[in-house]
């Protein structure tokens, strides 16, 4: 078929006499031919080029939200409460300052973490809505809701748990491990509900798929109407407020879902909670590293004795 085309197209030379020219101009009508014999072909390939467009949009907005949320785009200088007073790009990487006006203090390495954490359990059809437990400002749920709009995603909800009030005195009756705990006498981290939903409002993405639990976590925590969780994502700081979110939550984390623990290295209050809920409960996970404060793994099938094995997700 093919050396009855070429013998069609140059009207009786043979092949060897072909100038450069010739053989171009062969070349494309052959191409031509395909193309107008497959057009599948032309089809798909305009389907993956909108694919690949689409993705690249999509990385170009998230990329841009994690620096407008982390401040490292216009460089906000931090609270002197830890005693910096100027901009550090390397400390605000870690999450090791306090912005002046940043919607997030978790830092570059954390943000960048749970945007890997949601995009994998949406291309793994993990079941399940988003929660941060103590949020500050809002931006880790500003970038939850982000991710989903970026997606298209109208089906999962992301909750906001907070008392929006600062943290709680120490129960050190019946939490011993936060008896010295002073992050309550911190009057930056009280933020309201008004201004984290002014937050949201700031950057499009207040609407219905946000759920505001407001209140202190042993009065909401327990009775969430939440079905499931594809992420869990904790940063409550102290003992009290990881154990009540483990206690109330870890069991609705769908197989394939996240569990980040924001302070696990750097609040002793924090890491003795995780490490003795998973003792109690028998689950052996292998933490992933984040940055050298954040931890996380990832759930697997539900059994006694059970390794949790995190994949490698934006350290």
């Amino acid at each position: 078929m093919m050396g009855n085309f070429v013998k069609e197209t140059c009207s009786g030379n043979e092949p060897d006499s072909f100038s450069f020219a010739e053989t171009r101009r062969v070349m494309r009508r052959i191409a031509r031919r395909i193309v107008d014999a497959c057009p599948l072909i032309t089809t798909i390939g305009k389907a993956r080029l909108a694919k690949l467009e689409t993705q690249r949009i999509r990385d170009k907005y998230l990329s841009v939200m994690v620096s407008c949320l982390t401040g490292t785009i216009y460089e906000d200088p931090p609270l002197k409460v830890l005693g910096q007073e100027r901009f550090d790009a390397t400390l605000r990487e870690h999450g090791w300052d306090w912005p002046s006006q940043a919607h997030t203090m978790i830092g570059t390495k954390r943000l960048t973490n749970l945007r890997v954490l949601i995009e994998d359990v949406i291309k793994n059809e993990v079941p399940g809505d988003f929660i941060e437990t103590g949020v500050w400002r809002g931006g880790a749920c500003i970038l939850m809701r982000a991710i989903l709009f970026a997606y298209s995603i109208e089906t999962r909800r992301v909750w906001i748990a907070d008392s929006f009030e600062g943290l709680p005195r120490p129960d050190a009756a019946r939490y011993p491990a936060d008896e010295h705990d002073t992050f309550y006498t911190y009057k930056d981290l009280s933020v309201s509900m008004e201004e984290v939903k002014r937050n949201f409002e700031k950057y499009g993405l207040f609407d219905g798929q946000l759920i505001f639990l407001k209140g202190w976590f042993k009065d909401t925590l327990p009775t969430a109407d939440i079905n499931s969780l594809a992420i869990l994502r904790l940063d409550g700081d102290m003992y009290e407020s990881t154990m009540l979110a483990l206690e109330s939550l870890y069991a609705k984390v769908s197989t394939g879902g996240y569990i980040i623990i924001d302070d696990y290295h750097v609040v002793k209050g924090c890491k003795l909670a995780v490490d003795e809920f998973l003792a109690k409960n028998k689950i052996v996970p292998h933490l992933g590293e984040i940055d050298g404060v954040g931890v996380y793994w990832q759930k697997s099938e539900p059994e006694t004795g059970r390794k949790e094995w995190p994949v490698n997700r934006g350290a």
